[in-house]
């Protein structure tokens, strides 16, 4: 699948390996600013050494900034990749639409293409986001704070070992309930479409037949629809990314 999906990067493809790159040296300096902060109270406090709480502070700034530097452009980084890709891959799905067999084109309709073209690529190029910022931060932050706990507390990162199964399992039941709200949102989405390009086909019988209240009424039941849908699916997501972070 990521073989077939990965050229629809194209010229975007440089942008999508900086993102990582740029990620990891923000958790980087983030992970870091801790160890620093427990070395003034360590050292610079207790010895009562304003020199060293003083270069250790200006220090934490700087890498404070950096990080934050790092963190924007890794979400500029980030969004140009994914709209790119998005791009190419709408591009490479009309492409394939015009090279239809007359069995696909009765198979699929013209609404349920429709949302393949808009809604689903718009969903796809979200995950490209999240893939590329997300799925590289999370795994590094882990491994980073986990290696920093044993670093200065050996004892206390026994934590982690209790925390990232629950984390997993937690992330695991969320996907699980997330995966079939998504696809009843996406067949809401199908229905909408349908029902536009049913309105807007017969737009002159409408009119004629003085049936625009009942092309509202019906339009708009399936808007709310969506509207629900999209509401179950996103609180999922809403809930699953603190704990991704």
């Amino acid at each position: 699948m990521l073989k077939k999906l990965m050229p629809c990067l194209g010229e975007y493809k440089k942008y999508a390996i900086l993102t990582p790159v740029m990620v990891i040296m923000e958790v980087i300096l983030e992970i870091f600013i801790p160890y620093f902060m427990s070395k003034i109270i360590d050292v610079g406090i207790k010895n009562g050494d304003i020199d060293y709480i003083f270069k250790m502070g200006l220090l934490m700034v700087i890498m404070a900034l950096a990080s934050l530097i790092f963190g924007a452009l890794a979400g500029r980084f980030a969004a140009v990749a994914s709209v790119g890709f998005s791009k190419g891959l709408r591009k490479k799905l009309f492409d394939r639409i015009q090279q239809f067999s007359f069995a696909n084109i009765d198979r699929f309709s013209t609404a349920s293409l429709v949302t393949r073209l808009t809604t689903d690529i718009n969903y796809t190029q979200m995950a490209m986001q999240m893939i590329i910022r997300m799925l590289v931060r999370s795994p590094i932050m882990l491994i980073s704070a986990t290696f920093m706990a044993i670093t200065i507390n050996a004892k206390l990162s026994i934590v982690f070992l209790v925390a990232i199964p629950i984390l997993g399992g937690a992330l695991c039941f969320i996907a699980s309930i997330a995966f079939p709200r998504f696809k009843t949102l996406l067949e809401k989405y199908d229905s909408m479409n349908a029902s536009v390009q049913e309105n807007l086909i017969g737009i002159r019988v409408v009119k004629a037949f003085v049936r625009e209240d009942h092309e509202n009424e019906k339009f708009r039941e399936a808007a709310e629809a969506v509207r629900k849908a999209q509401l179950k699916a996103e609180k999922l997501i809403v809930m699953a990314m603190p704990l991704m972070r």
